[in-house]
């Protein structure tokens, strides 16, 4: 008898504890929008070598304030150019040769290298073949490369913004349908953003490079997206 009067009290505790539970359900949305680029990066300069870090260097300033002033020339604002890179190096010479002990002789400094790189903003496409072009003819012996973006993609982040949250209520209501219930409230919404470009290739351009037709230029397409995560309540079907 006392056994018994035990385990009734604990069959109620477990009744309150385990109410009707409806659920609910974690779905992932993708959404993506492509555009083609309004502005292209350049990221280009000088490097020149001397006898002397000074010889080096003056050979330099001179060469990067030709290229500098072609650019504004060419229709690029100052707000558009800026330094990016700057470095004075020595040139070393290694040598086969050994001292007495058989050591290897250290290498010596046989001349200078400076090289000075700028990032420049080219907000009108149909010029960057020819600003490239012109900037090496003008004496920029190293383009590292050339990248695309949009100037304000939000408008293209929002296009991806719905149809990451349409593309994840498609498949909660389909899962939430073969379960045999629906869709209430949203818990909540969580997103990653994405950015997908071709990357930079470098480009290297000898400096006695004679004046030519523009440089062929492609700047395709740019992809954007939103990944979303959203969270709903499921209906009590119990009901």
């Amino acid at each position: 008898m006392r056994r018994l009067a035990l385990l009734a009290p604990l069959a109620l505790v477990a009744g309150f504890a385990m109410p009707a539970y409806a659920g609910s359900i974690s779905i992932e949305g993708r959404g993506e929008v492509t555009a083609a680029p309004d502005t292209a990066y350049i990221n280009s300069g000088v490097t020149t070598q001397g006898a002397t870090a000074r010889e080096a260097l003056d050979l330099n300033t001179k060469a990067m304030t030709d290229l500098i002033a072609a650019l504004k020339e060419s229709g690029i604002e100052a707000r558009d150019i800026q330094t990016s890179g700057f470095s004075v190096n020595p040139n070393y010479v290694y040598s086969d040769a050994r001292d007495e002990n058989g050591y290897s002789m250290p290498p010596k400094i046989q001349g200078y290298q400076v090289s000075n790189t700028v990032t420049v903003v080219v907000r009108k496409l149909d010029t960057l073949g020819s600003i490239l072009d012109k900037s090496v003819t003008i004496g920029a012996n190293t383009i590292n490369g050339v990248s695309f973006a949009v100037a304000d993609p939000s408008a293209l982040y929002n296009e991806a913004r719905k149809a990451a949250f349409a593309d994840a209520r498609t498949k909660a209501e389909l899962y939430a349908d073969v379960a045999g219930s629906a869709l209430e409230e949203i818990n909540s919404i969580s997103e990653s953003q994405g950015f997908n470009q071709p990357q930079p290739a470098p480009m290297y351009a000898k400096a006695d490079v004679q004046a030519g037709a523009p440089v062929p230029v492609e700047s395709g397409e740019l992809s954007f997206t939103i990944n979303v995560s959203v969270q709903w309540e499921l209906a009590d079907t119990t009901k």
